[in-house]
């Protein structure tokens, strides 16, 4: 089984291996340069290590849909699940500017959003929900947890009858979201 090894981690000592891909010999050991995992070839004596693939970054223009984690005063945290249309489990969050919403609802927790990167400013990756296509893809009653139906600019829920705006995307409904996002 391979070991998981950080930058700057002893891989093994310099009288045991010689340096392979992504290591270093600083005068008495072999250390990892990237993060990933161990691999030894006993027949040739060299210590590599098998890079992982870091987390998905989103870069500007890419299609992400997440689902609200967080409201704030004009904007939202999303948490992504996907981006272009392919998975991603590597927990990263964006933030949504809700601009000239004045008491709009743009979006509640735990709904389903489709936004477009802008920029990644100050360590944050910024999202826009303003285009057509942009926006909530799924959401229930804010009252009962139930089904919800779209009438114009606003959802209703089909149980409570309760009605709460929400900025819809034009593909509202569509719970096909891996599609939705490569779009």
């Amino acid at each position: 089984m391979s070991e998981f090894s950080l930058p700057g981690d002893k891989v093994a000592t310099i009288e045991e291996f010689e340096t392979g891909r992504n290591t270093f010999d600083d005068g008495h050991t072999i250390r990892s340069v990237v993060v990933g995992t161990k691999e030894f070839d006993k027949t040739n004596r060299i210590a590599k290590i098998n890079q992982l693939k870091s987390p998905a970054v989103p870069q500007v223009n890419d299609l992400v849909i997440g689902y609200v984690v967080a409201l704030m005063n004009n904007m939202f945290a999303i948490n992504m699940l996907y981006i272009n249309g392919k998975p991603t489990h590597s927990g990263l969050e964006c933030i949504c500017q809700a601009r000239g919403a004045k008491k709009r609802i743009i979006a509640r927790v735990s709904d389903v959003v489709m936004v477009k990167i802008i920029s990644h400013l100050n360590g944050a990756i910024h999202a826009t929900i303003s285009e057509s296509e942009l926006g909530v893809l799924f959401t229930q009653c804010n009252k009962c947890a139930g089904k919800v139906v779209q009438i114009g600019a606003n959802v209703k829920c089909v149980d409570c009858g309760y009605i709460e705006e929400r900025k819809l995307s034009s593909k509202f409904g569509n719970s096909d979201f891996i599609k939705l996002g490569s779009q």
